[in-house]
């Protein structure tokens, strides 16, 4: 059986297809060509595009540097009525300070005026008192107030020790200031059994000059044990409370001890 491809001109023709092969693969290289071309085309189109938009910005910058803005000119506009005040307070004050001015030399030039007539008159009475001249030195050996002064000043001097006499009697008789003290004591039993109402009436016996024995009360202190504690003025300069502690406490058949609870100056 012949072979299907004994027909077939493929390898006889081999130097053709070989050159067709070329042809085709040249073809595709330069068509492969054209793309990178393209692009890199389009690359520099964008670049120049790019150039362009910012030189064109460049220029409105400028621009906007050139012209003020809207608020630069508000500003302006208002400083300028601002100093168009300022002039028109100044023009008044200088009117002012110049009417001020006018009015004080017209002042005083009334003032120059009026004095003349003051003089003239002081200048008149002259005459009168070159006419009492000699009168008054034929009275000039006769003193008519001399004995008065030195009777006020006697009179004065009497009155002022006078009255300092009666003032330092005043003070004499004045009492003076005695220094107290409210002393407050707790006097403690030796314990339940003491009897509290004869203790405080053998505290109560002791006497003392400037001493005011006052109130008491049993203030409980524990297991049923009670202290008494009693309130006294006592006059500074003449009681001691440490004197006044020792008595009480030499009472040892009911104390124990004596303590201060409250010392207070009246």
């Amino acid at each position: 059986m012949a072979s299907p491809l004994a027909c077939e001109k493929y390898w006889a023709d081999k130097a053709t297809i070989d050159g067709a092969e070329k042809k085709y693969y040249e073809c595709l290289s330069q068509m492969g060509s054209f793309p990178a071309q393209c692009t890199l085309a389009s690359e520099i189109s964008k670049a120049r595009q790019h150039i362009k938009n910012s030189l064109e910005r460049m220029d409105g910058i400028a621009a906007l540097a050139a012209s003020p803005g809207a608020e630069l000119l508000d500003r302006l506009s208002t400083i300028e009525k601002e100093n168009e005040k300022m002039r028109n307070v100044i023009d008044g004050l200088n009117n002012l300070v110049i009417d001020l001015h006018a009015r004080i030399r017209t002042l005083e030039a009334g003032g120059a005026a009026k004095p003349a007539p003051a003089a003239a008159a002081k200048s008149a009475p002259a005459p009168a008192k070159k006419a009492a001249a000699p009168a008054d030195d034929d009275d000039d050996d006769v003193d008519l107030f001399g004995s008065d002064d030195e009777d006020e000043d006697k009179a004065a001097a009497e009155l002022r020790e006078k009255r300092l006499a009666e003032y330092a009697a005043k003070k004499s008789k004045k009492p003076a200031l005695i220094a107290k003290s409210n002393v407050i004591l707790d006097i403690k039993p030796w314990d339940d059994e003491t009897d509290m109402k004869q203790m405080e009436l053998e505290v109560r016996k002791i006497t003392m000059d400037g001493l005011l024995l006052g109130a008491s009360k049993l203030v409980p202190l524990a297991y049923g044990i009670h202290k008494l504690q009693l309130s006294c003025v006592i006059e500074d300069d003449k009681v001691s409370v440490d004197e006044l502690q020792e008595k009480i406490e030499q009472i040892e058949d009911y104390v124990q001890s004596v303590d201060i609870a409250a010392f207070n100056k009246i």
